[in-house]
């Protein structure tokens, strides 16, 4: 990332200790710190702060990482993972019944590659998200393209989300046992 450069680059430009420039945008000398050395990443209204001290834009003082951030919230990657987990764990359980009914015992491999399949894209879905903080990521691009940041509002879809995603899973796994009760009642 390159933001962490820039403020120390504006920073001793402007003749600002660490403690000087915190004092000035409200926060700790230690947050300025982690933010130089890349360990965490100033939010909006800090940006905002830095910005007008700066007298640089937004744009000027974030260049490298919102590129960086576009990249990282792949969001189309996302979404073909997940549509293969959905329909991997989907087909895997449809599967049981004619593959036990044709090969047996051993055809209940295709089934389980299948699921595997899905578990593998889930892992990897799950791993995207936590190594790129999509939530912190996903407010600094709206705020970049214009849109409205409302950290209490991200957090109440997040929970919505969350139960939604909750009740969707616990849905599909009770499909999943009817469509599996299904198939080896008619299969089996």
């Amino acid at each position: 990332m390159e933001l962490g450069n820039q403020i120390r680059n504006y920073r001793t430009a402007g003749g600002l200790s660490q403690e000087d420039l915190a004092a000035k945008i409200y926060v700790s000398r230690q947050t300025i710190s982690n933010w130089e050395t890349d360990r965490t990443y100033p939010d909006v209204q800090s940006l905002l702060l830095l910005s007008a001290l700066f007298d640089v834009t937004i744009d000027e003082l974030v260049k490298g990482d919102v590129k960086a951030m576009k990249e990282a919230v792949d969001a189309n990657k996302m979404k073909k993972l997940s549509y293969v987990m959905l329909a991997g764990m989907v087909l895997s359980v449809a599967l049981i019944g004619p593959c036990f009914k044709l090969w047996g015992w051993m055809g209940l491999l295709i089934p389980l590659a299948i699921w595997a399949v899905a578990l593998v894209s889930s892992i990897i879905v799950d791993r995207m998200k936590k190594q790129h903080d999509i939530k912190t990521f996903s407010e600094i691009l709206a705020f970049m393209e214009g849109e409205p940041v409302d950290r209490e509002k991200a957090e109440r879809e997040r929970k919505h989300h969350l139960l939604t995603k909750t009740l969707l899973v616990i849905g599909i796994g009770v499909a999943a046992g009817l469509i599996a009760f299904a198939s080896l009642a008619l299969f089996g």
